[in-house]
């Protein structure tokens, strides 16, 4: 086993045991303490705080200081917690009894367990707490990082979609999911369709494969973090995140046949270590009653509550997506999370209720899009509410019922952006009052669409931006990757809503009133 050696220890023990100096090597103080290694992130803030979290070279203890000025003067320290290689050197911590409405300044450094007098350099992040009073609100939404390969270019600027939202200085960012491509490989080059050449940064070598092992689902949450633009957004933003697919593989559910790609075949041992390594990368705030739940609301002052969806845990198999009647096959957020959502939805006294939802409502999606055959997320064609629509019409019939205003849906996943307004005296299935979808993303990925639409709930589309079919798989160099930028304001209650690109134009924006109840 090899011994560890600091400095400090280095010459006490030359000191004891009479050893000249130069007997043994110089050992840089620096080199042997523990560094913060993928910077740090806060995510699932509230009123009076949220999570911290951090990730240290080696095993480690976690040490966080807070404070109400960038001075960290009359900082708060908080207890200790271990990074330990069980976690993968993570280390998350709940910080409360914050003021409302504050922004908190924040910063964490590690300790050598062996050592406690050897501590790293502190890395410093901020967050603000969520209003009590009525305040602006500024959030931005989106997804799908490192997708078909495309990964950091730094040709290109890296990924610089996420330097461009945190411009914004937004309050929080919902991740809308595919926070990684565990199922995409990263290779140094690749030729695109005009010629030019793709370059990536390859420091992960875990990244040359698809993930299998849980440090290679690790690893590819890791690779996102090396890009600096990721690492400053994550400092300065909080995340509110979801998962989809590509944390574990490219559509998966409980009927997924993985290609020859794969040498463990095991579609739930896989979907288990991604959702590990997913639990340890991001702050989600731990749930008691099941650990590891994505699904939650997130009450974000008098004007907002979020209410993140989970459409990949609960599902059942992907198919044809017809069934007539409710039960299991037909299940896309299931049972206890649809009764948990009318809850939610029904308790809630903020102006505008956010539905985060990993995957659009009408936007069809094929579980197999080369043989054009199933399903992969809620709609499957035109016609009345079947299958996985049922659960749809189920949610807008109790929202419409029990007089709850103001709903809008956000999402991502299919790599374009657009806003859709359903009109139930366009749709199949009628018994809902009007509401937006609005999509967006990729974030850092290939760009694709437009998909079709089906009309089972009257979508109408206000706008879209979509490379169209002859230019698919665009590079993140082609300029469309997207985000959504949301605001709130805080004496009248409207929310703005602004599609925008990486360069930051704004593409398309509209103005929502809000109703009373």
């Amino acid at each position: 086993m090899a011994i560890h050696f600091t400095r400090r220890r280095f010459l006490s023990t030359a000191a004891l045991t009479g050893a000249g100096v130069l007997a043994m090597p110089y050992l840089s103080r620096a080199a042997d303490r523990p560094m913060v290694s993928h910077g740090v992130q806060s995510g699932d803030i509230g009123v009076d705080g949220g999570m911290i979290w951090s990730r240290a070279d080696r095993p480690a203890q976690m040490m966080v200081e807070v404070a109400t000025t960038e001075s960290f003067k009359n900082a708060r320290a908080l207890p200790p917690i271990y990074a330990l290689p069980e976690s993968d050197f993570t280390a998350k911590l709940l910080v409360g009894d914050l003021p409302a409405g504050q922004d908190i300044f924040y910063r964490a450094k590690f300790r050598d367990l062996s050592h406690p007098d050897i501590v790293g350099e502190p890395v410093v992040g901020r967050f603000r707490t969520a209003p009590a009073d009525r305040r602006d609100v500024s959030f931005v939404w989106g997804g799908d990082v490192a997708g078909q390969g495309y990964g950091i270019n730094a040709e290109d600027g890296g990924m610089k979609t996420f330097a461009t939202m945190r411009k914004h200085n937004p309050d929080f960012l919902i991740h809308s999911g595919d926070t990684i491509y565990a199922d995409g490989i990263i290779v140094a080059e690749t030729k695109q369709s005009d010629g030019k050449i793709w370059k990536n940064t390859t420091l992960v070598p875990e990244k040359a494969k698809v993930a299998e092992t849980l440090e290679e689902f690790r690893a590819a949450h890791k690779y996102n973090m090396l890009d600096e633009h990721v690492r400053a957004f994550n400092a300065a933003v909080p995340v509110f995140g979801q998962w989809d697919d590509h944390e574990v593989t490219n559509n998966w559910s409980l009927s997924k046949q993985l290609p020859a790609t794969y040498k463990e075949r095991d579609i739930t041992l896989l979907a288990a270590r991604g959702a590990q390594a997913y639990r340890e990368m991001y702050p989600i705030r731990p749930n008691a009653n099941e650990p590891g739940r994505v699904y939650r609301t997130l009450n974000y002052g008098p004007h907002l509550d979020v209410f993140m969806l989970d459409e990949r845990s609960y599902r059942g198999p992907n198919g044809a997506n017809l069934q007539e009647n409710y039960g299991p096959d037909a299940y896309f957020i299931g049972p206890d999370q649809m009764a948990w959502l009318k809850r939610a939805l029904l308790a809630s006294k903020a102006t505008w209720k956010v539905i985060a939802s990993d995957m659009p409502i009408s936007i069809i999606v094929e579980n197999d899009a080369v043989n054009h055959t199933g399903s992969e997320a809620i709609a499957q064609g035109d016609g009345p509410a079947r299958g996985r629509e049922l659960e749809i019409a189920d949610i807008l019939r109790f929202i419409k019922s029990s007089g709850i205003v103001n709903t809008v849906w956000l999402t991502a996943d299919v790599h374009y952006t657009a806003a859709h307004y359903y009109n139930p005296s366009k749709a199949q299935f009628q018994d809902f009052e009007p509401f937006w979808e609005f999509v967006s993303g990729p974030f850092h990925a290939g760009t694709f669409g437009p998909n079709p639409l089906d009309n089972t709930f009257g979508p109408e589309v206000k706008f879209i931006k979509a490379p169209g079919p002859d230019r698919q798989n665009l590079p993140p160099s082609a300029g469309m990757q997207f985000f959504g930028h949301v605001k709130i304001d805080g004496q009248s209650g409207q929310m703005t809503v602004t599609l925008r690109d990486r360069d930051d134009t704004a593409l398309w924006a509209t103005v929502l009133d809000p109703k009373i109840a």
